[in-house]
């Protein structure tokens, strides 16, 4: 596999998200990744910590310069709990579980995070603004509502299709309201 296009894809397939999804500073953005997937395989048969590696330190880094914090969704081992920053728990009140991720047991992008982060835990679950599925692991439950499609500008990475959720206020009120102008979708 080739870890530069890996990681010049990934920076880009971030961007394009980030910008489209309208995420805010303090506001949390989740990924979900299958490293199976993207080295060409099955979901969850052969985990790959480099590829991981690669991918997470990438995403981190397109994050840095916004003040968005980064949670990674483990797999079903784990009943999708997420890795995220102490920082982050603490400010956003999410209850902290105790279990280290193993690369068949959370996965390579949970081990990556803990590597890369600078204090990480494990969170039962997130309520996040946005965020990036690589290789179909849905991250769907981790999305506030009301969530909002996105479609990558490029949709796959390696071996794995990507998708993208953002999320929009509810719009209440009926025929007569008005409404603010969706930074996600202009109506």
């Amino acid at each position: 596999m080739d870890l530069e296009k890996l990681e010049r894809e990934s920076r880009k397939i971030t961007a394009d998200i980030i910008e489209r999804s309208a995420v805010k500073k303090g506001q949390i953005f989740v990924l979900g990744l299958s490293s199976s997937e993207v080295a060409g395989g099955l979901i969850g048969k052969n985990s790959n910590l480099e590829v991981g590696e690669v991918i997470v330190k990438t995403i981190m880094e397109e994050l840095a310069a916004t003040g968005v914090y980064l949670a990674v969704q483990g797999c079903e081992h784990l009943n999708r709990a997420l890795v995220i920053e102490r920082e982050a728990a603490e400010r956003k009140n999410l209850e902290i579980v105790n279990v280290l991720p193993t690369l068949h047991a959370g996965g390579s992008g949970q081990l990556a995070a803990f590597k890369f982060m600078d204090d990480p835990v494990e969170v039962e679950e997130v309520v996040a603004h946005a965020g990036i599925d690589i290789g179909d692991t849905f991250i769907g439950m981790h999305v506030k509502r009301v969530q909002v499609p996105l479609v990558p500008l490029q949709r796959e990475l390696g071996g794995a299709h990507v998708t993208a959720l953002a999320s929009r206020p509810k719009l209440i009120g009926g025929a007569r309201a008005k409404y603010v102008q969706d930074p996600i979708r202009k109506f």
